[in-house]
């Protein structure tokens, strides 16, 4: 098994950015069109169904695959070394990607909100939010790329 993943490593670790890239860019946009919705939908009107579309869609057709595939050849990734984990920037990154994932089970749990007509959250929290993954990114691209620890 080690053999098969050593030899696939590197399409493995270019799905995992291709992954990454994906997830990444809907969770830039979703929180964005929180901040459209919330400022400008009424629950129940057209431009409501319309926004709950785009939601779903972006969270089930993009962002959860992408998010799986990059925790699935991560995973792989760690199993066949990739960390060194005596280094701190291993389990800095590793929490990042956790807290990232956490955000993207909010995000999931805000759409639910929007569906209920529910939503008790302003425009300004969501863009508030929108800056949550950008510094995520940044700390783990600064980790496995830099390895400042």
């Amino acid at each position: 098994m080690n053999e098969i993943i050593l030899t696939l490593y590197p399409w493995i670790k270019a799905l995992h950015i291709m992954a990454v890239i994906s997830w990444m860019a809907g969770m830039f946009y979703l929180p964005r069109l929180y901040v459209y919705h919330a400022e400008r939908a009424e629950f129940g009107t057209e431009l409501d169904a319309t926004f709950q579309i785009m939601e779903e869609k972006l969270l089930r057709v993009i962002i959860n695959p992408a998010m799986i595939v990059t925790w699935v050849c991560g995973l792989i990734m760690l199993y066949a070394g990739a960390f060194d984990f005596s280094a701190a920037w291993s389990w800095i990154k590793i929490i990042a990607v956790i807290l990232m994932s956490a955000f993207h089970g909010w995000l999931a749990t805000r759409r639910k909100d929007f569906v209920k007509g529910a939503n008790t959250r302003t425009g300004r929290t969501y863009r508030i939010a929108n800056e949550v993954p950008t510094v995520l990114m940044l700390v783990i691209v600064v980790m496995v790329v830099v390895r400042p620890f």
